[in-house]
């Protein structure tokens, strides 16, 4: 099978996937494999509140329903934070989309977690990396055929790509309802460039307890799995739905750029200490944390 097949087995099968299985996997707590900008706390909810209404601008917050996509937990990023939205709901990692009206769509790692192809140059051609059961024991293939995908004529002998096809195909579900508003996505992700140029090895990992690792096969259903997602295939997409022409920020741009002064509320609030929410700024902010780390997507669409 392809390694998306794999993946999709692997996180969304309905009794063994990584992601349909009852069990904390974001925090700090022990049997948790990664951490996020949610695990800050509930700043991270204040700032994309804040954010929003600015992007918005005239428009009132009010007209508008606030839905976070693939949320980690039911209450999503605004559990217990204060919001201005006619409402706020959430939708989980491979739950039905329903989308009408005046929205602010959000998501935090959503796109990182669709499935992705893999491909390798080797002898002068593509060739589409997959699964394969050697007795009882998963192995990474080479396979006959080959999924399409927009991948360069030439490349680096045994270079790598990650192909985050399937992010495409979300991101056309999510635009193809009938809603309007703005689309916010936070994640990490690549150029279409460095993707081909700068990154031989591909950019495919798995999680488990908190360590990387590029063990694809093991564990499957126990590990989460990703890949960077490519900016230019998502800003594409957008224009192709109507969409302003999107813009990619840093989260740290991002968020000092359109939630100035709720970060300013927060600094002054607590000047003389270094408090739990300061704490969460740094680390949200910080390039050596997730400031750079992450990056920020978004756009408009006037009508539908």
């Amino acid at each position: 099978m392809t390694f998306a097949q794999f993946m999709q087995l692997a996180l969304y099968d309905p009794a063994l996937g990584y992601y349909a299985r009852a069990q904390p996997r974001v925090g700090y707590s022990p049997g948790t494999d990664f951490f996020t900008s949610s695990t800050s706390g509930p700043v991270f909810g204040e700032l994309i509140v804040a954010a929003c209404v600015e992007l918005l601008g005239a428009r009132e917050a009010k007209d508008y329903h606030f839905v976070e996509l693939g949320a980690e937990t039911p209450a999503g990023i605004l559990d217990q934070v204060p919001h201005p939205f006619a409402s706020a709901r959430t939708v989980q990692l491979g739950a039905a989309l329903t989308l009408s009206g005046r929205c602010v769509i959000f998501s935090n790692e959503l796109f990182d977690a669709q499935p992705f192809h893999r491909f390798i140059f080797r002898d002068g051609s593509w060739r589409e990396l997959g699964v394969t059961l050697s007795g009882h024991t998963l192995t990474e293939c080479e396979l006959s055929k080959l999924s399409e995908a927009p991948l360069p004529d030439r490349a680096p002998e045994g270079y790598i790509i990650d192909a985050p096809l399937a992010a495409n195909r979300l991101l056309d579900r999510i635009a193809s309802e009938t809603w309007q508003g703005l689309f916010i996505a936070c994640d990490y992700g690549k150029s279409w460039l460095e993707l081909t140029t700068a990154m031989p090895a591909g950019t495919a990992r798995a999680y488990y307890r908190h360590t990387q690792s590029n063990e694809l096969l093991a564990r499957p259903g126990e590990q989460d799995l990703t890949c960077h997602i490519c900016w230019d295939w998502l800003s594409e997409r957008l224009k192709t739905h109507g969409f302003t022409e999107p813009t990619l920020d840093s989260q740290e741009t991002f968020l000092v750029r359109h939630a100035a002064k709720s970060l300013a509320l927060i600094a002054t609030a607590e000047a003389n200490r270094l408090s739990q929410r300061k704490l969460a700024l740094m680390q949200l902010l910080h390039p050596a944390h997730l400031g750079q780390k992450f990056q920020v997507l978004y756009a408009e669409r006037h009508t539908c």
